[in-house]
């Protein structure tokens, strides 16, 4: 099955995010919610969802996911017998920061 591109959903998430608390903070401004609204409608599309709200959590599941595999995959973590082992195999890159 087909997967959107993660920076693209980041991007998305990170514009709803923003539309969202602008349309909070001004809610009678028209243009501040089409632009909530079509930046939902968006992340719909993206993560194959209904509801805006169910989009924007399956593109943070969706994107921690990919996160965790890369810790995985860098640091070598594995379980044997009920202990979980550290390798470190390469340094992991600068994610960057949240805003």
């Amino acid at each position: 099955m087909l997967q959107p591109a993660k920076t693209e959903v980041a991007r998305t998430l990170r514009n709803y995010r923003a539309w969202e608390r602008d349309m909070l903070a001004r809610p009678d401004d028209r243009t501040a919610r089409a632009a909530f609204e079509d930046c939902g409608y968006t992340l719909c599309v993206l993560m194959g969802k209904r509801c805006a709200r169910e989009a924007a959590d399956a593109a943070d599941q969706y994107l921690r996911a990919g996160v965790d595999a890369l810790h995985r995959e860098r640091w070598g973590l594995s379980r044997r017998n009920g202990v979980a082992r550290l390798s470190v195999t390469r340094p992991l890159p600068c994610l960057p920061a949240e805003t």
